[in-house]
């Protein structure tokens, strides 16, 4: 359908060139209801007034030059509205596109426009503090761009900042100091220990704004932990950071991420001091003891790089890291951070000031801000100890679905694999099935149904599709068989779109494209399923029927891929 959609675009620049129009750029879209045809176009619409003609009189043209020099596969052109013009490609054609795609060995296609590199930053979380459900979000995003853009034949450095120095770190330490008897032995479980860790990050929070004793004692121990001056504070800290990072690990292999590369903040805060200094008086001005960028000069606003005691800001450490980013890979065409919404107006500043000391690679940099996950509750916060952790969230909705599956006689143990799986493509899908940057309101029951608008229906539509194909294992495959049907359904229309659809959706770092299709193809198989006997070793259609079959379990086990959506052997 690739090659296809590639040939059509050409064929009707060349019909606009024969009327006049130069540099047409147009595109071709999927109608939304399949029996108006498999492609469409606005091009008349577009460039009739260019020409003055009507739009309608502009799309007989076109039409007329198609049929003259159409290719072989196009069945139909049809005039819709005042000018849309509709294309059906032949069922045969399709059919055929149906078994390559069921002997492909992958999916994935090349794009010649695609960068060459990426570096994707995503998760980011901090030791000390909880990881949230805010964290999964940008996992999940980050993820699955990722993955999107291996897709196109790019190749992709995931990417991890963990703050591991900071304000944060001395109101936790600060509060380990008064319940050092309590803290957790070393053969305690990793979830114990971070527990404990998010109870002191409160506590010192809490204390640090209700107590200006204590705020002036925490400040004091920021300064400390920087220069890492007391032995028992360097202990703690360090020992505080060791626990979380085990603890992410652990999130990670049940998220399905894993980093190629991790910079923590606090090697960042030397390098972006050195930097910054060394561009004052150039990008940066001494304001009242501290060294800030002015952004009121550029359309933005004030950011303080280095405050009055010296120490560099958060926003410093993000220079160096970003200015370490390239150095670490100086051929990347693109760095895009996934970040939350509220940061927004913080990295316009970053991108600014990365553009005015490095102005090769400045300009690579791609901000994508991710909503919030609302609960009955609101909006978590992990600063008064409300917060709904990840590992909690993960628990809920794998004992929900725990619960779903007594019926089936499953040894527990991979019970608890398969309940883990499908928790977490409930979470995935609810982030991904929404536009990037969009607020999602998070229903527990509905996000783990099998049916419907779901990550565990997709999942459920493509283990059945996997069971037929175990029953259908023995029978001669549809290679080479002459017997394939007159007229293609749904299911076949929407198999061949998937390269397209994929390779969109990391062109506009969009993977609710994906999810879209995704429930569109699983409801077109479980239709085709319903109503069709697939496996008859009598009837000469079988053949294509699992061929068929194969095709929409590739695609799906592909397309869950992209999501990052593990399927279960079984469900």
């Amino acid at each position: 359908m690739v090659f296809m959609k590639g040939d059509l675009t050409r064929l009707i620049i060349s019909a606009l060139e024969t009327q006049g129009v130069k540099g047409a750029k147009i595109s071709l879209e999927y109608p939304e209801n399949p029996e108006r045809g498999d492609f469409s176009t606005s091009a008349a619409l577009a460039y009739a007034k260019q020409l003055k003609v009507p739009p309608k009189s502009l799309a007989e043209k076109i039409i007329a030059f198609l049929k003259d020099s159409g290719p072989e596969w196009m069945e139909s052109v049809e005039i819709a509205g005042d000018g849309f013009i509709n294309f059906k490609i032949k069922s045969a054609a399709i059919a055929k596109s149906v078994v390559q795609i069921s002997e492909a060995g992958s999916l994935k296609e090349s794009s010649a426009t695609a960068p060459r590199k990426v570096i994707v930053e995503y998760t980011d979380p901090n030791t000390f503090k909880v990881f949230h459900i805010g964290h999964i979000m940008s996992n999940a995003i980050g993820e699955s761009f990722s993955r999107l853009i291996e897709f196109t034949g790019s190749k992709v450095v995931r990417m991890c900042y963990p703050s591991d120095v900071g304000l944060h770190i001395a109101k936790s330490v600060w509060a380990v100091r008064k319940h050092l008897s309590e803290m957790p032995l070393e053969s305690a479980s990793v979830l114990e220990k971070t527990a404990f860790l998010g109870k002191m990050y409160v506590e010192g929070t809490n204390t640090y704004e209700e107590d200006p004793k204590a705020k002036s004692e925490i400040d004091a121990l920021n300064q400390v932990i920087y220069e890492k001056t007391d032995p028992e504070v360097v202990r703690i800290a360090e020992t505080g950071r060791r626990w979380s990072l085990e603890h992410f690990d652990m999130l990670y292999k049940v998220l399905g991420t894993s980093f190629d590369e991790s910079i923590y903040e606090s090697d960042m805060a030397p390098i972006g001091l050195k930097l910054v200094k060394a561009n004052i008086g150039k990008v940066f001005v001494e304001s009242e003891g501290a060294v800030v960028f002015k952004g009121e000069d550029h359309g933005l606003h004030t950011r303080v790089f280095i405050n009055s005691k010296g120490l560099p800001t958060y926003e410093a450490k993000e220079i160096g890291l970003n200015m370490t980013k390239f150095e670490h890979h100086p051929d990347t065409d693109l760095s895009i951070i996934v970040t939350a919404n509220e940061q927004k107006d913080y990295f316009r500043v970053l991108a600014k000031v990365m553009t005015e000391m490095d102005p090769k690679n400045g300009p690579k940099l791609l901000y994508k801000g991710h909503g919030v996950m609302r609960f009955a509750s609101g909006k978590m916060s992990s600063r008064k100890g409300n917060v709904i952790t990840a590992d909690a969230l993960i628990s809920e909705l794998k004992d929900m679905v725990l619960e779903k599956m007594k019926e089936r006689d499953y040894p527990e143990a991979e019970a608890g694999e398969i309940a883990e799986i499908i928790a977490v493509a409930a979470i995935k899908y609810t982030v991904l099935r929404s536009s990037v940057g969009s607020d999602i309101i998070f229903d527990s029951v509905a996000s783990i149904s099998f049916e419907g608008d779901s990550g565990p229906y997709l999942q459920y539509s493509t283990v059945r599709a996997n069971s037929v194909l175990e029953k259908a294992k023995g029978i001669s495959t549809v290679s080479g068989s002459p017997m394939r049907p007159q007229e293609v359904g749904l299911l076949e229309r929407l198999l061949v779109r998937f390269p397209d659809i994929a390779a969109r959706a990391a062109q506009e770092f969009s993977p609710q494209q994906v999810a879209g299709y995704l429930i569109n193809l699983a409801g077109a198989f479980n239709g085709f399923y319903a109503g069709t006997q697939i496996v008859d070793e009598k009837d000469p259609m079988t053949p294509y029927r699992i061929a068929l079959t194969r095709a929409f379990y590739k695609t799906m086990s592909e397309g869950l891929w992209l999501l990052g959506i593990k399927v279960p052997q079984r469900m």
